[in-house]
């Protein structure tokens, strides 16, 4: 069973129910279960062995701050090695995901869905209970599947600090 904690993020003024414990530098990444674009699953640490990860996790795709953070992403993995691989996951069905990438022309970022079972939400401490969407963070998982990288956004809002995610990540390399 996962914790419930009302004293982590506010939306419109008022605390929410986030569920599962924050992911911080030095743990292991937990394991993870979320579907691609096509519905085929991705276990997010093992299917991505031996690769540096940037994993994101955001509300909606079809949201603006959303959008910005994944094009940005997807702009700023052209740049890095091919060992690096960047999932963006959101509760956005795959079908809506697979028509937001096509039409944004995203091609570097794997786009994936918590939808089916929230699995990740609750294991990343991302899950927002009464929106059944995800909190807006960031990590950074290296070869060794040890978190190098923790940012989780005090306010849906907010974008991360891109500049930290990518020296963290090209660190890991």
């Amino acid at each position: 069973m996962s914790i419930e904690r009302t004293d982590v993020l506010q939306l419109g003024g008022k605390f929410v129910t986030v569920v599962g414990e924050d992911v911080v530098v030095g743990q292991q990444a937990p394991e993870f279960t979320v579907h691609k674009n096509d519905w085929s699953a991705l276990k997010g640490i093992a299917d991505t062995a031996g690769k540096v990860r940037v994993i994101a996790s955001v509300p909606s795709l079809d949201t603006n701050v959303c959008a910005t953070e994944t094009r940005r992403f997807n702009a700023d993995a052209t740049a890095l090695s091919e060992d690096v691989v960047v999932i963006v996951i959101s509760t956005d069905l795959p079908f809506a995901q697979k028509r937001w990438c096509g039409a944004e022309g995203i091609e570097r970022v794997i786009t994936a869905s918590d939808h089916y079972d929230v699995n990740f939400g609750e294991g990343y401490g991302v899950l927002v209970k009464e929106r059944r969407y995800l909190r807006r963070a960031v990590w950074v998982v290296d070869r060794n599947n040890q978190v190098v990288y923790s940012e989780y956004m005090p306010a849906l809002g907010n974008e991360p600090d891109y500049a930290a995610v990518l020296a963290a990540a090209k660190a890991a390399l």
